[in-house]
């Protein structure tokens, strides 16, 4: 099979770096970042929170094959921070954002048990009966 083994998808090897920058010749202000054992999942994090920010211009990634554990990033700014300054700075807010996230989940939790009303299934609709006895979810397998 073409698939690396699920370990090598995450672990990194003796002497790899995670992160890799390199300051593009052709462009001003700008460079392309290579990230290692990540996928699109922080990929598209980082870029959505990238370009929210004034000071970038322009924030886009790839990910040049589907069997190699890493991504490319491309951050191009105004001149007034360095594209991996705003790198950082941005995932210092993804960061604080998804801390803000996990508290408020974790408080929905705690009001769900306060609130005591209608049980509701996964989907928060309203369950009518059936054998959902103690059970906060349904086994739909």
């Amino acid at each position: 099979m073409n698939a690396p083994n699920r370990y090598e998808l995450y672990v990194l090897e003796e002497g790899e770096r995670p992160v890799e920058v390199t300051e593009d010749t052709k462009i001003p202000n700008a460079a392309t970042i290579k990230i290692v054992k990540q996928d699109h999942t922080l990929a598209n994090l980082l870029r959505s929170q990238l370009l929210t920010m004034p000071q970038v211009l322009f924030a886009g990634y790839k990910v040049p094959h589907p069997l190699q554990p890493y991504f490319l990033l491309k951050i191009q700014t105004d001149g007034s921070v360095t594209p991996a300054q705003i790198l950082e700075t941005a995932c210092t807010k993804l960061i604080g954002t998804l801390a803000t996230l996990e508290a408020k989940f974790k408080r929905e939790f705690t009001f769900k048990d306060v609130d005591g009303g209608v049980q509701e299934d996964a989907y928060g609709a309203p369950v009518t009966g059936g054998n959902f006895e103690g059970r906060d979810y349904v086994d739909l397998f």
